[in-house]
């Protein structure tokens, strides 16, 4: 059981690594949708105003990770997306439930704390 553990978090790293970039897609409202993209982040864009970014656990556990992104929420957190639409949140993000998974998203990849 723990080598499995092992080969799991090792093939997780070498895809954060040097699998595709995630990307940024926008919708319209200012909630996330029912079916999430397997790897893409989601930005809840409401009449010109961004409300959330949200993605699956990059761990893999299928959790929705969920992270405000409006001026007055707090905790809140930061996007910026570069001219190849592969985006960055600052600070990390870190599950206080579930899985735990504690990362980082820069320029379209996951690394992990």
């Amino acid at each position: 059981m723990m080598i499995t553990a092992k080969v799991r978090k090792w093939w997780r790293n070498v895809l954060a690594r040097f699998g595709p970039r995630r990307r940024l897609r926008i919708i319209e409202g200012d909630s996330l949708p029912s079916r999430m993209p397997r790897r893409d982040l989601v930005l809840a864009r409401d009449d010109g105003e961004d409300w959330c970014v949200g993605m699956r656990c990059p761990c893999g556990c299928g959790y929705v990770v969920e992270l405000l992104v409006v001026t007055e929420a707090k905790p809140r957190w930061d996007v910026r997306v570069d001219v190849n639409g592969t985006p960055t949140l600052t600070p990390s993000v870190w599950l206080q439930k579930g899985c735990h998974s504690h990362f980082w998203v820069r320029d379209g990849r996951v690394h992990w704390c």
